[in-house]
């Protein structure tokens, strides 16, 4: 384990929160808060704690595939704990679980809260929590790799181990270049956004503040009702880069590099848009008599469609209230999720794919067992590898989710809201049904539930296996401890 550049990332992860922390302290002084100072002082704080830890470069720069997982994981959670500070001082989360708890969701593009009046909110915490959502879409290494080059050719290691997917590559031969590819693009879809809302007359501050929810596909709103309260112009126009920012961003790289053709070869892209468009015809035709309008009900499932399957969170109507086919809907693209290689969460539709595709390979194979067979997506045949790290996934995805719903039962809450809460938690998606609900929050859960809410959150959102792998080297060193006991 090379512990030294583990330091020496950490260190750099620092200096960059830094930085973060100025847009809110730039926001106090907009709105004249005298908050300012208190996000300048942890801003201060982060960046002397980075210095040291980065002054020294490690003479051996070697980051291993282990040691990838363990920085990603251990960077997202110092990240946060220095985060949810602010919340405390300025008195807007008094409470340090319940500001942690807000911090991770943001950052991990969740969207769970645990606020019932955000509207009682200073500017400076509202653009906080939706800023660390647009941080956490694209990555914070990935933003870091962009912009310096940190360790050469390892860098690699820790874009998979932070970025979404059952396989991470290069878009270009190298990482850097690669990191600064996604992020253009990323940094394109945000400003268009944000423009368009200003075009059609939201204030700036929310165009810029829903915006950062949207294209990190977060969900913290800026009013109680959520997007309820907006145009129907200003929900559309989110509705449709929700939709965008829930797509395989190698789509967009093969826009913007004029290889049209390449697109719909993309397996992954095409079924996301079935199964979008499939879910809007069943909850627009299930939901149609309650709601009384066509075009309503249209509206209501084409926005609570992509903002369940890109895991945004965000809500115009309450689905809790809706038919229950439709919340069975919604529940199902819960699992799903958005595009690999996207700012969404969840399982993935290309884990599904290849799911199903080897299940379809397993009937072939006992129907006919001379007979061979490869899974193929895009036209390729998937290397073995991808095929049992993915069923590895799907397998302790599982374990963790029935593990979560168990722990937080403690608190006697109805199953379907201990489920959801769970699901809406691990798949970064917010919302959830009943008491976790569009129009509900997650405060009524006790500390020890907000905390295995928490690991969920940041499980889900890297995949896994840098939180576990985080725990091994602790659970190496308890089973030495025990050998030497005996």
């Amino acid at each position: 384990m090379n512990y030294t550049i583990i330091r020496y990332i950490l260190g750099w992860l620092l200096r960059f929160e830094a930085i973060f922390l100025l847009l809110p302290a730039a926001t106090s002084l907009v709105y004249h808060e005298t908050t300012i100072w208190y996000w300048l002082l942890i801003a201060g704080i982060c960046l002397i704690l980075g210095l040291l830890l980065s002054a020294k470069k490690p003479s051996n720069a070697e980051l291993y595939t282990r040691d990838g997982y363990m920085t990603v994981a251990l960077s997202w959670i110092v990240m946060s704990l220095f985060g949810a500070i602010p919340f405390v001082l300025t008195g807007d989360i008094p409470n340090y679980v319940d500001a942690l708890f807000e911090t991770i969701s943001g950052f991990t593009t969740t969207g769970a809260s645990i606020l019932s009046d955000v509207e009682s909110l200073n500017h400076s915490a509202l653009m906080w929590r939706s800023f660390s959502h647009w941080i956490g879409g694209m990555g914070v290494f990935v933003f870091m790799m962009a912009v310096l080059p940190l360790i050469g050719g390892s860098d690699m290691n820790l874009m998979k181990a932070e970025s979404p997917g059952p396989s991470v590559e290069r878009l270009v031969p190298h990482v850097k270049d690669t990191a600064k590819i996604l992020y253009q693009i990323y940094i394109v879809i945000t400003v268009v956004e944000a423009a368009l809302l200003i075009i059609f007359r939201m204030p700036v501050f929310d165009a810029m503040t829903l915006t950062f929810g949207t294209v990190g596909t977060g969900g913290f709103g800026v009013r109680n009702d959520s997007i309820g309260g907006y145009t129907d112009a200003q929900q559309i126009i989110i509705t449709i880069f929700m939709l965008l920012s829930g797509i395989n961003y190698t789509a967009y790289f093969y826009l913007i590099s004029g290889k049209i053709r390449e697109i719909f070869k993309l397996e992954e892209v095409r079924w996301y848009l079935i199964i979008v468009a499939s879910a809007v015809t069943l909850i627009t035709v299930n939901t149609l008599q309650s709601v009384g309008s066509v075009s309503r009900s249209l509206q209501d499932a084409f926005f609570q469609v992509a903002s369940i399957i890109t895991t945004t969170g965000y809500s115009t109507a309450n689905f809790d209230l809706w038919p229950e086919l439709s919340k069975t809907v919604l529940v199902i693209l819960m699992f799903i999720g958005a595009c690999a290689s996207s700012t969404g969460g969840g399982i993935k539709v290309s884990r599904f794919i290849i799911l199903l595709k080897g299940i379809g390979k397993e009937v072939q194979t006992i129907l006919h067992p001379r007979s061979i067979r490869k899974i193929r997506v895009d036209g390729k045949a998937v290397a073995h590898e991808v095929i049992r790290s993915t069923n590895v996934f799907i397998a302790i995805y599982f374990m963790i989710f029935m593990f979560s719903v168990l722990l937080i039962s403690v608190d006697n809450h109805d199953f379907t809201t201990n489920f959801t809460a769970v699901l809406a938690s691990i798949n970064n998606i917010g919302p959830g049904l009943n008491e976790v609900g569009p129009a509900c929050n997650f405060s009524f859960f006790s500390p020890f539930s907000k905390v295995v809410l928490m690991f969920d959150m940041l499980t889900g959102r890297l995949e896994l296996f840098p939180m576990l792998i985080l725990c091994a080297p602790r659970m190496h060193h308890v089973r030495k401890q025990r050998r030497r006991e005996q």
